[in-house]
């Protein structure tokens, strides 16, 4: 009886919005609001990576290696910032830019502004 199967798991394909035509965000705002989207993820991947191996239980074997947390701090920081420059990375930056260009450039209804005072 063979017990492996195979899984095929397909990225979900988002719409795609390369440009805001209608920001009122320069060139060089937008580079600089996707940067900071960018390091938003890697901090959030970071502590994402350090509560999981929070979660791991420690060896009561042996001695404790000196300088070993700083290395596994110095290790998730790096990770986190490599996924994070990745394309998609955990695409939480894409969401944040997303959101933050299009709350700006839609209006809000008077109907709605006056539910939120």
């Amino acid at each position: 009886m063979d017990m492996t199967t195979e899984i095929n798991i397909k990225p979900i394909q988002t719409e795609q919005k390369t440009d805001v035509k209608s920001s009122k965000y320069s060139e060089a705002e937008l580079k600089k609001l996707k940067k900071v989207c960018a390091d938003f993820e890697s901090i959030f991947t970071y502590q994402l990576l350090k509560t999981m191996r929070q979660s791991i239980p420690k060896s009561q074997m042996g001695m404790s290696n000196y300088g070993k947390d700083t290395y596994t701090t110095i290790v998730d920081q790096k990770m986190a910032e490599s996924i994070a420059a990745q394309d998609n990375g955990i695409g939480l930056k894409k969401v944040l830019y997303d959101q933050l260009t299009n709350s700006y450039n839609s209006k809000i209804s008077k109907e709605d502004s006056n539910k939120l005072k």
